[in-house]
């Protein structure tokens, strides 16, 4: 990852919303923060698959996505996801503010969202990179699909009521045969959403690793294992289970089965956060999981 650096946007940059679609509360503050950016002389789209802001237009086509200079958003993690999925890669930078539960996404909170826009557009906030999961599934050799993920990638047996058992390689050796509920490959910034509930470990969010968490596995002795992110992790289904569903940052993308190889290894893209200058992950754990509390 790059060091922390300034954001710098200039006169006129591209701007889109992304809200959380199903809350009033959340159209709502889209609307202010559009008519806000708006005056200042910025032009503001609406993110794709929700109704357009008054006065935007969507962002749908590759070349308004190129443009964007930096997304935010306005809901939960769930709602920020969404908008890594439509960066497809790209490195613009996402601001996110929380009108969810926890929020580790999206850290700040929506009552500061005027006082954080403002010191964004001062060039007063800082981009904190974080690494990202690239997977790729393999059928008879050939690449079938290839996904990119901020948080997690998961393997599970879905609604099928056998467990699944799974063949887990590391660059190639055999790590375990395990069976289990599912498979869950989480970046360091991903360690406190499926992972954590799993059972795996927290991540500092500029370690160079991934962790692999098993989920409900059958034997006491499949524990969570934490690799370094320049390896290459693959999983392969036996012959006796006939499919499992593969999910992406919380999204069903398909299914494989015994006749797909899935890859994952670290993505050559970096997902950019704005933060303010003195953000620190450990206060967030304390404030959002009460990390360390004792009382």
């Amino acid at each position: 990852m790059s060091k922390n650096s300034k954001l710098v946007l200039e006169e006129n940059s591209s701007i889109a919303l992304v809200y959380r679609i199903q809350t009033a509360q959340a159209v709502s503050l889209a609307k202010k923060v559009s008519d806000y950016l708006k005056e200042k002389g910025y032009v503001v789209f609406t993110g794709p698959d929700q109704k357009i802001i008054p006065g935007t237009k969507a962002a749908k086509t590759k070349k308004q996505l190129d443009q964007l200079k930096l997304i935010i958003v306005l809901g939960g993690d769930g709602t920020y996801l969404r908008a890594v999925r439509l960066l497809e890669g790209r490195s613009t930078p996402i601001l996110g503010f929380n009108m969810g539960s926890l929020g580790f996404l999206t850290a700040h909170s929506a009552e500061s969202v005027f006082d954080v826009i403002e010191k964004t557009l001062a060039g007063k906030m800082v981009l904190r990179p974080r690494s990202m999961l690239f997977a790729k599934i393999l059928r008879r050799g050939k690449v079938r699909d290839e996904y990119h993920a901020l948080n997690d990638i998961v393997i599970e047996r879905g609604s099928m009521s056998q467990l699944i058992n799974t063949a887990i390689y590391s660059e190639k050796f055999l790590v375990s045969e395990v069976k289990a509920d599912g498979f869950i490959v989480a970046s360091p910034s991903g360690s406190t959403a499926y992972n954590l509930a799993a059972g795996g470990p927290l991540l500092d969010p500029e370690s160079p690793v991934f962790v692999m968490t098993p989920v409900a596995p059958h034997s006491l002795t499949s524990r969570p294992l934490i690799f370094p992110d320049n390896k290459e992790l693959s999983f392969k289904l036996d012959g006796k289970t006939q499919k499992a569903h593969f999910i992406v940052d919380g999204q069903k993308m398909t299914e494989i089965t015994p006749d797909d190889e899935v890859v994952v290894t670290k993505s050559c893209y970096d997902h950019m956060m704005v933060r303010e200058p003195n953000h620190n992950y450990f206060h967030l754990l304390r404030e959002k999981l009460k990390f360390g509390d004792r009382s």
